[in-house]
């Protein structure tokens, strides 16, 4: 495997630790504060921004730099309506094929529940992290490589709106671990009817959650 670009090791940086924290939104994001903590130029993290910036993570203000905006209601909604799509979608193929990834969901779905009742400061983000694993193995269980890109680059704002769900939920992680046992058992039962029920059951209360919020 080849080493990774400046800029890619700048986009990564910024995509999956600075812009997945809700802290993020509505600030600035500082383009020397970044190079010093990545190990490299301030060019490559431009050209890092330019590509968030293309992609709606990042806006870049004139002589302000790069701002983290808000998620919106509605994009929230379009998020959680292309993670039902994709999901139910990969449900049906890995169903189809045989090969529902149970054993590496139910791996996910531990870790989180050993993490539930955890104090540690880092705990929130590490179930976030884990919650990503259980989505994605169901995603790429699917064996369509395109379709594995195109979740994993949702990663960002799903991180960041999956920890703010934590937050203004009360006892949101036993309800996400409950829900994710029902997606489970639902692939175990081999009902694609019944997954795709849970999966956008799981969705639609996320999204409440967050719009609440």
């Amino acid at each position: 495997m080849q080493p990774l670009s400046g800029r890619e090791k700048a986009y990564l940086f910024v995509r999956d630790q600075v812009l997945s924290s809700p802290a993020a939104t509505g600030t600035f994001l500082n383009e020397q504060e970044l190079a010093t903590r990545i190990g490299v130029s301030r060019t490559p993290v431009r050209e890092a921004l330019l590509m968030l910036q293309s992609e709606g993570l990042v806006e870049m203000v004139p002589k302000r730099g790069a701002h983290v905006p808000a998620m919106s209601g509605r994009q929230i909604g379009e998020l959680m309506d292309l993670r039902g799509v994709l999901e139910r979608h990969a449900a049906t193929r890995a169903l189809r094929a045989g090969d529902a990834p149970i054993a590496a969901m139910q791996h996910a779905l531990e870790q989180q529940e050993l993490l539930m009742n955890s104090d540690s400061a880092d705990a929130p983000k590490e179930f976030i992290d884990w919650d990503g694993t259980f989505h994605q193995s169901l995603i790429d269980s699917a064996g369509s490589d395109l379709l594995s890109r195109t979740y994993a680059g949702l990663r960002a704002r799903q991180l960041r709106v999956g920890l703010s769900a934590l937050f203004t939920a009360a006892n949101r992680q036993h309800r996400v671990c409950a829900e994710h046992q029902a997606i489970i058992d639902a692939l175990g039962a081999g009902d694609e009817g019944l997954v795709h029920e849970k999966i956008d059951a799981h969705l639609e209360v996320t999204l409440q959650t967050l719009l609440r919020a």
